[in-house]
């Protein structure tokens, strides 16, 4: 079984009803590169994510 579709993306998991999926972790460093701030689309509503001067991450819609 292939761990990717014919196009190259990544193939869904399959498990079984009530088997907990691994959490994909993601280092902030990745997302933010050079920026302090970024911009996150969930259902057409624009969250912009940033990071403090205490180096804390502020979510805000």
């Amino acid at each position: 079984m292939s761990d990717h579709r014919s196009d190259g993306s990544p193939a869904a998991a399959t498990h079984t009803p009530g088997e907990e999926r691994p959490l994909k972790r993601y280092q902030s460093k990745d997302l933010f590169r050079l920026n302090r701030e970024i911009e996150i689309e969930h259902q057409g509503r624009i969250y912009r994510m940033r990071v403090t001067q205490l180096n804390k991450l502020i979510l805000t819609a």
